[in-house]
């Protein structure tokens, strides 16, 4: 099979893709459950049921009630996320590699888009991207469309098969389809999305540094890398 262009533009997932936040995320949402009157979830529960944002996550678990939970939520997450932080290995040294290329790099996430940002900072990576796009900056969040063209805003991409959609879960790639992107999976388990039903991801790497190596592979033959 023969290699893809190098892509124009790269947008990222963020939670679990760039960063680990597994543990701050748990923590606030089996906060807000309790508080609520829920069971809290295990780590494995909750790992398989978070991925969308809490406009449209939390009506259909809370109800009514659910702009309450959101509160509770995001004065929790608040109080812990940028000191529970953690980059995961190769995550700069792939958006180093991106910009390097002179690839459109941006984020778009399911997580508040002002906790987003305040991450970014923390850790000092404002520098890579053009747009850090969150829950709430779009009309509609993440699998929607939407939040994909705010990330393309300024670039010159014309045509969507160059864009390159990068996250770890189902609504990663569903995202990327709807917009029609290439879509690449980053995952431990290669074969993690053989339950994504319609959603198969065009490529499959087990982490950051896997995708670097593949990213310069294909900008070799251009004479971009020598």
């Amino acid at each position: 099979m023969s290699l893809p262009p190098l892509p124009q533009a790269l947008i990222f997932d963020w939670d679990n893709t760039l960063v680990d936040t597994w543990p701050s995320i748990i923590q606030a949402m089996n906060t807000t459950l309790v508080a609520m009157g829920h069971q809290p979830w295990s780590e494995s529960e909750a790992k398989g049921r978070i991925a969308k944002s809490m406009r449209d996550a939390f009506p259909a678990l809370f109800g009514d009630r659910w702009l309450e939970a959101k509160d509770i939520f995001q004065s929790s997450f608040a109080a812990i996320h940028l000191d529970m932080l953690a980059t995961l290995p190769g995550a700069e040294q792939l958006l180093k590699t991106a910009r390097r290329l002179g690839l459109h790099v941006a984020v778009v996430s399911n997580k508040s888009g002002g906790f987003l940002r305040a991450e970014s900072t923390r850790l000092g990576w404002d520098q890579y991207f053009v747009h850090l796009v969150g829950a709430g900056d779009a009309s509609r969040d993440k699998p929607a469309r939407e939040p994909v063209e705010m990330a393309l805003a300024g670039s010159p991409v014309k045509d969507m098969a160059q864009v390159w959609f990068i996250g770890d879960n189902q609504v990663d790639i569903e995202c990327g389809q709807n917009a029609g992107c290439r879509t690449v999976l980053l995952h431990p388990d290669p074969e993690s999305h053989k339950n994504f039903g319609a959603y198969s991801p065009h490529h499959v790497f087990c982490g950051c540094a896997d995708f670097t190596v593949f990213l310069e592979t294909l900008a070799v033959p251009s004479g971009t890398v020598q």
